[in-house]
């Protein structure tokens, strides 16, 4: 396989086991790896993994290094500075599968009936002037990170699904976009619960509607690693989700079922998510992000397909591009296909 670096994934970028296999031993003790992560609430399964021993148990001494969006991640994994992460799948991850360099081996965030998720917001400037739902979006200018992100996605599918018209902006980081929309720069932007719900509540924005009532059962994020990593190191690949998984069911426990100690949960994710604010106050940012991550981290390939479809249709991507070259359907559960 050709040896990627991250120059080389940068202009690569430019151009565009079932789940009982989850509880097998590392394959070396103490075995480094790297971790990315965004500092979301939706990344608390690695958060727990890591600060309740699991990622130990399997094997894995782990090291987190915190990114800003899905694109740099992927560069990141599919150039070694990086083993696995978590994050959406973008048009750049895409390409880079494309490529032979990384693949999606789980699922992690999902939309879920029942479970409040992702938010249609417009900014207040937009809302004074007549943006009280997603369809008063057309004309508007809606905020993403990059074309070809998950923002670009949701609010495609949503001006599809209403007959509408957006132009998109791209400003590349989260906190760019927050800016943005208090200051009415933009009009619109999907995000999920935990940043979108303290902005309502400060007046900032408006909730206009939700994500899942124009894409039922998104899968919002994936696990992914490099293809070198999917093929040739099985052993550390299946530990790797084993610890994820067992963080992921604390977190389901204390944050949905409510059957765990839920403050305890919240002091955990407070240090890696609001870390700027008091715990009172980040509190009730993090129990707003509460959503579905999914257990043994099954992946709806059916969600992955949409996406890829969607992504091909606006020539984001290759059209010859197939599921089967994103994904490794080999170590977790697959659910839609």
């Amino acid at each position: 396989m050709t040896t990627f670096n991250r120059r080389k994934m940068l202009a690569l970028m430019g151009g565009a086991a079932a789940a009982t296999g989850l509880a097998a031993p590392a394959i070396a003790a103490n075995k480094k790896i790297k971790v990315g992560a965004l500092r979301f609430t939706s990344h608390s399964g690695s958060f727990v993994a890591f600060e309740r021993g699991y990622f130990a148990d399997a094997g894995l001494d782990v090291e987190f290094e915190f990114f800003q969006g899905a694109q740099p991640m992927a560069v990141a994994i599919a150039s070694g500075d990086v083993d696995y992460a978590v994050t959406a799948m973008s048009g750049g991850l895409i390409s880079l599968a494309d490529k032979g360099a990384i693949k999606v081996i789980g699922g992690a965030l999902s939309e879920e009936a029942g479970i409040d998720g992702q938010k249609f917001l417009a900014s207040d400037a937009a809302f004074q002037a007549g943006v009280k739902t997603p369809k008063d979006l057309a004309g508007k200018r809606f905020a993403v990170t990059q074309a070809g992100s998950s923002f670009h996605y949701m609010g495609s599918k949503m001006a599809q699904a209403e007959g509408i018209d957006m132009s998109f902006t791209p400003l590349q980081k989260v906190g760019a976009i927050i800016g943005a929309m208090k200051s009415g720069q933009v009009d619109g932007w999907s995000i999920v619960p935990h940043i979108a719900k303290p902005l309502a509540g400060s007046g900032a924005v408006h909730i206009i509607g939700n994500v899942a009532d124009y894409i039922p059962n998104y899968q919002v994020t994936t696990v992914f690693t490099s293809a070198k990593n999917a093929a040739n190191e099985r052993g550390l690949t299946e530990s790797f989700l084993a610890g994820f998984s067992k963080g992921v069911d604390d977190y389901t426990a204390a944050m949905i079922d409510k059957t765990a100690d839920q403050d305890a949960m919240v002091d955990l994710i407070h240090k890696y998510v609001y870390t700027d604010r008091p715990r009172e106050k980040a509190a009730p940012s993090i129990i707003n992000g509460t959503m579905r991550l999914n257990a043994n981290a099954a992946l709806n390939v059916g969600s992955l397909q949409d996406q890829l479809s969607w992504f091909q249709s606006e020539k984001l991507v290759d059209s010859d591009i197939s599921i089967d070259q994103i994904v490794d359907s080999s170590y977790v559960e697959i659910l839609g296909a």
